[in-house]
């Protein structure tokens, strides 16, 4: 059971981007370290992993804090109100990053959605330069990452103990107090995973940075890119390289340290950790907790009585969270009328009505080609992930074993590191063994990367599923193989589908490895619409938006389906 994803993983992640940073330190004359010295001998790179590390920061700390009310809100919420508040999240966490950030553009254009409106109500006289800066990649990654965020941070808030504020509250602690000292600690290791995983993902980036930011917005990424497409510089990329894994290394050792690596498998702080096992950590973080506290009842003092309804959340909360979710929401549906638009710009209002861009799509070989190219790796990945990942699964729930915690670690590592150094290192090996270009190739790479989605869905599943059912099989004379394909399976058929999709899902909007691997004029679609947004805008690219996001919006109708469906039996 173990076996295949080990395999994978060893051969198809740990080997690439291993030998990618052996690069780095040899060279024609064996040993070296003149990529390393080029690298800090210029003071460019340091500022460029200076704005990386700044932007990456402030992104998690907008989109943790963005996302905490949100979070929040949706575990209080009973069950069928979650998954219809649910829905809008998983939706905007799967729409492609590109559609997202595209559609960003388009509303901090000069003749943009906010220009426009900014000049029709009079407070402008001419439009505003929003694109190019480092707000509107802010703004951008926010926007990307805040629903990553909101579930890491959903799954720690729904096994809080709702009983433990009441029970504050009734011995005479107010709000704000009962708020800070009681729920926001027990919530903290959920926070801070979400922070850990937006800064892992957003040090990675570089499709928003490179169509939102300007010259003075380069990440290390950006870097990373050039060195290899351009200048083939495969040494001094696996030096960037390590220098980005590095800092990424030393965010999880400060987090180990300071929460415990165990709580993002579910566990609790170990004892050495300083949130439980030094004194003066403990005691300043209480006494910045109750000044936070304090000063929470000092306003709610001032403001009026806040209402609540039976069983839900303050009304300044839910307008909160509406907010939220029409920005993660609204950027993408404005895509669907720029893509009927008659003219050949994409400037806000539309013009008259139209279907000359989808029809140009249908006409173009090569955004066919990268359709059915893409559905095709997407299928294989699905299947292959599904294989692989669905073992591993059970192994983690009804394996009993010992380092379930590390397994899991190692299962999760596609997620943990970041996708730019994959994605380099696998070029390099499929260069060596003739995969670049092939679509096998890509399935394979497509795969190392969904395996997690696979595994951490079939988990939940595993988790909910009666293990009486085998066992009453079993004790009829049914043979474990049998069991598992005429009782486990079909039980589980729903969960098993629903893992398919979110693979599927991975793959059909994966574009960092394809930016490397896909090869040739036959493309994927992230990557031919990569192409066609870095040379050209029009409305081709609306319509190409808003198909995906309608293929996106069932794709996750079904798969959340599915799930609740297993769920329910």
């Amino acid at each position: 059971m173990v076996a295949p994803i080990v395999v994978l993983f060893a051969v198809f992640l740990i080997y690439p981007v291993g030998q990618l940073l052996l690069l780095s330190i040899h060279g024609k004359d064996g040993f070296t370290l003149a990529e390393y010295r080029r690298l800090f001998a210029s003071s460019v790179y340091l500022d460029v992993l200076w704005v990386t590390l700044k932007i990456s920061l402030l992104t998690t700390f907008f989109s943790v804090l963005s996302a905490y009310p949100v979070a929040l809100f949706i575990s209080t919420l009973t069950r069928d109100r979650k998954a219809k508040v649910l829905y809008w999240v998983l939706l905007s966490f799967w729409t492609s990053f590109l559609v997202r950030t595209f559609a960003w553009v388009v509303l901090l254009g000069r003749n943009g959605v906010i220009n426009w409106a900014l000049t029709h109500l009079g407070i402008i006289d001419s439009p505003l330069s929003l694109l190019y800066n480092l707000p509107a990649v802010i703004v951008g990654m926010v926007h990307a990452l805040m629903p990553l965020a909101i579930l890491t941070m959903l799954s720690v808030m729904e096994n809080i103990d709702r009983r433990l504020p009441t029970a504050a509250s009734t011995l005479g602690a107010r709000p704000g107090t009962v708020f800070w000292k009681i729920y926001f600690p027990l919530s903290l290791p959920g926070v801070a995973s979400a922070g850990l995983m937006v800064f892992v993902t957003a040090i990675g980036f570089f499709i928003t940075p490179t169509l939102l930011g300007g010259r003075r917005e380069t990440m290390i990424t950006q870097l990373i890119i050039d060195q290899v497409m351009q200048a083939l510089n495969w040494g001094f990329a696996g030096a960037i390289s390590v220098l980005l894994l590095v800092v990424v290394l030393a965010v999880f050792v400060v987090y180990d340290r300071m929460v415990g690596l165990s709580t993002m498998a579910g566990g609790s702080a170990p004892a050495g950790s300083s949130r439980s096992g030094r004194g003066w950590s403990r005691k300043l973080g209480d006494i910045v907790l109750s000044a936070l506290g304090q000063a929470t009842d000092g306003v709610l003092r001032l403001l009026p009585k806040i209402r609540r309804k039976t069983g839900g959340s303050p009304r300044t909360l839910r307008a909160v969270v509406w907010l939220m979710l029409l920005f993660l929401s609204a950027p993408a549906f404005l895509m669907i009328p720029l893509s009927f638009d008659s003219t050949s710009g994409l400037a806000w209002p539309p013009h008259g009505f139209s279907l000359q861009w989808y029809q140009q799509v249908a006409d173009s070989p090569l955004w066919m080609q990268a359709i059915v190219r893409s559905f095709g790796v997407g299928i294989g990945t699905g299947v292959l992930s599904m294989a692989i990942g669905t073992p591993a699964a059970f192994l983690l729930v009804r394996g009993g074993l010992k380092w379930n915690a590390a397994f899991l670690a190692f299962v999760l590592a596609p997620i943990v590191v970041p996708r730019m150094i994959l994605a380099v290192g696998v070029f390099y090996f499929f260069a060596k063994i003739g995969l670049v270009g092939s679509s096998i190739g890509l399935v394979i790479a497509h795969t190392v990367v969904a395996v997690p989605y696979v595994v951490i869905t079939m988990m939940a599943v595993l988790r909910n599923y009666d293990v009486r059912l085998d066992l009453a099989a079993q004790s009829m004379g049914a043979r474990p193989f049998t069991t598992l394909r005429r009782v486990t399976f079909p039980i589980l058929g729903a969960g098993l589908m629903s893992s398919f999709l979110f693979a599927f899902a991975t793959s059909f909007d994966e574009l960092t490895i394809a930016l490397f691997t896909s090869g040739g004029l036959s493309t994927t679609l992230p990557k031919q619409f990569w192409d066609e947004v870095t040379m050209q805008i029009s409305p081709v690219i609306a319509s190409v938006s808003t198909c995906l996001f309608v293929f996106v919006s069932i794709l996750i109708a079904v798969a959340d389906r599915l799930r609740r469906r297993s769920l329910a039996s």
